[in-house]
């Protein structure tokens, strides 16, 4: 796939708006590793916690092992908590498709291949799913990438919280060449190109 910079991405055309009475929401996407997409969202204003874990399977095989396996049908994914004052939940898919991974590679985010490794967004209510399915219809019409978006959307039945050691992997971990090599130039693409939208510290 071709590199595409995330100021070519338009916003979506649908969106999610949410009365401020409902307060935090929530969104849970499935992007490759954990560690990279949690590393993204938790530099956005508007996100008040990101938490890596697992969606799609059971609980019985909710475990890094397990899922390591690829025999599951658990995805690595994160739960990104937000204030939709503040960020939106289309806002929060633009991320995801022009920043947290590549949408186009089935089962598979750089160096790291399999099922649990998919393109997934895990909608909560019929919202989320007309949003995702809109802005996905939105930038294939656009052929923003030269290839099709292979994002699967699917209801979010329960996400797993991982084990403690993946949590802030990559702001613990900084000089681990996975993360170096994977993790810091998504973070970086997000102190570019949305420099207004990074919190300050």
């Amino acid at each position: 796939m071709a590199v595409v910079s995330p100021e070519k991405f338009p916003d979506p055309a649908l969106d999610l708006l949410v009365p401020s009475r409902e307060g935090e929401a929530r969104a849970v996407l499935a992007g490759g590793c954990f560690w990279c997409v949690e590393a993204v969202y938790k530099q956005l204003d508007g996100v008040t916690a990101v938490t890596s874990g697992y969606a799609g399977g059971t609980a019985e095989s909710a475990d890094y092992r397990t899922v390591s396996s690829g025999r599951t049908e658990h995805a690595e994914a994160v739960e990104v908590r937000f204030d939709p004052e503040r960020v939106s939940y289309g806002q929060l898919l633009k991320v995801f498709f022009s920043i947290a991974h590549d949408p186009t590679t089935e089962d598979r985010q750089g160096p790291d291949v399999g099922k649990q490794y998919r393109s997934a967004i895990f909608y909560a209510n019929e919202e989320q799913r007309r949003v995702a399915d809109a802005y996905i219809a939105q930038l294939n019409a656009a052929k923003v990438f030269d290839a099709p978006i292979v994002t699967e959307v699917v209801p979010l039945h329960r996400f797993y919280e991982a084990e403690e050691y993946h949590q802030d992997y990559a702001e613990r971990n900084p000089l681990q060449p996975y993360i170096l090599f994977n993790a810091r130039p998504k973070v970086e693409k997000v102190r570019k190109y949305l420099a207004d939208r990074v919190k300050v510290r």
